[in-house]
This record gives structure tokens, C-alpha cells and sequence, in this order.
């Protein structure tokens, strides 16, 4: 059974970014580095990049590149459980520094991405299953988001927002979906290659 941060092979493969990256079996300091930081750029676009889109559940678009970017330059299992880890810390801390850009379905789906990419690329093993993996962790994570934000309008309280419990029921169970598949999509589509089977430099391994 592969062990927590082990190289993912096929998203070493078929990563865009072809940098030198891997320290060897073991995360390194580096790497770390890495996923901290696109854990915190993920918390930090979430609460300030505004898309204005008015779309129930389109908070997930603004972590899908700064997280999917976390799992090419660090190819590893556990990968995006370190950067959804990271992204909570963050958003502590901007909450803390003032900055209340985020609600709870937002914060909800930032977290969940990571951990959930982890769960669906175990077995991808090309190009196409790795794009149905990345938008079906998007999915699950719109799904958590979705369920907690809808708790929220439920009990009325301050999180709840203006728009009525009716009239966002009659959208947000579409867009939240809609809008975790094309996050992963997209996260998956500038990241990593679908077609072909192009080696890394890294990698030990022939391509799958």
C-alpha cells in the first residue's frame, strides 16, 4: 500500500510543469513549502478575488488553480490534505486580520478540494481519468459546501444571507454541482496533460 506522501506517478507524468520539484521518497522542506504557500494563495484569492458572478456555489472556482497547481508541483498522496489544511490556517488568519471576504459554504469547499483530489487521483491512471478525478473532487467538495450553506439559510441565523431559502433552492442545487465539475475540470486542464503519455524528468518509472 503506497505510504502518505508518496509520488503520485501518473500526476508526476502528466504534469505541465516540468521542475525538478521532489526532494526523493520523503517530503521535503521545499515541497512543504510549496503546499503551504498554495494553500494559503487559495485562502487568499476565496476571500479577496471577486468574480462577480452571483452564482451560488462559484466561491470553489478561485481555489481550484492555486490548489490543482499544489498537486503538479508537488505530485504527492496527501498533497492536497496538506493544503487544505494550510488553507484552513489561512482563513483563521485573514478572519483574525479583518478580512471577511468568505462565508461558510466558500470555506467549507476550500478545505474540502484538497483532501478530496487526494481521494479521487488514487487511481487514475491517464489523462482523462485524472480530468474525471480532479471534477469529481470538485464536486464533492461543491457537495459539502452546498449542505453546510443550506444549513445555514435553514436556521436563519447570520450567516444566512438576503436571498430566501426557497429562491436559492431553486438554483444552488444545480450551480453548486456545475460549479465543482468545471472547477476540477479547469484545475485539471491547466495543470495537467489529458492526452499522450510524456514522461517526467523525475520520474523513474515509464509513463502508464
Amino acid at each position: 500500500m503506497p505510504s502518505v506522501y508518496s509520488v503520485n506517478q501518473p500526476l508526476l507524468q502528466r504534469r505541465r510543469l516540468m521542475v525538478r520539484s521532489l526532494s526523493g521518497p520523503r517530503l521535503g522542506a521545499g515541497e512543504l513549502a510549496i503546499l503551504v504557500g498554495c494553500g494559503f494563495a487559495a485562502a487568499v484569492m476565496s476571500a479577496v478575488a471577486d468574480f462577480s458572478f452571483r452564482i451560488p456555489g462559484h466561491a470553489i472556482l478561485r481555489a481550484a488553480v492555486p490548489l490543482s497547481l499544489g498537486m503538479a508541483l508537488v505530485p504527492r498522496r496527501g498533497a492536497g490534505l496538506t493544503m487544505g489544511s494550510a488553507a484552513f490556517v489561512g482563513v483563521m488568519g485573514l478572519s483574525l486580520a479583518g478580512v471577511r471576504g468568505m462565508g461558510f459554504g466558500a470555506t467549507t469547499s476550500l478545505m474540502l478540494f484538497g483532501p478530496s483530489l487526494d481521494f479521487a487521483v488514487r487511481r487514475a491512471r491517464d489523462g482523462w481519468r485524472l480530468y474525471a478525478a480532479f471534477a469529481l473532487a470538485g464536486l464533492v467538495a461543491n457537495l459539502g459546501a452546498f449542505l453546510v450553506r443550506g444549513g445555514t439559510k435553514l436556521s436563519g441565523g447570520a450567516g444566512a444571507g438576503l436571498r430566501a431559502l426557497q429562491d436559492w433552492l431553486s438554483i444552488a442545487p444545480l450551480s453548486y454541482a456545475a460549479c465543482g465539475l468545471v472547477a476540477g475540470l479547469i484545475g485539471a486542464a491547466i495543470c495537467f496533460r489529458a492526452g499522450g503519455t510524456i514522461g517526467d524528468p523525475e520520474s523513474d518509472e515509464p509513463a502508464p
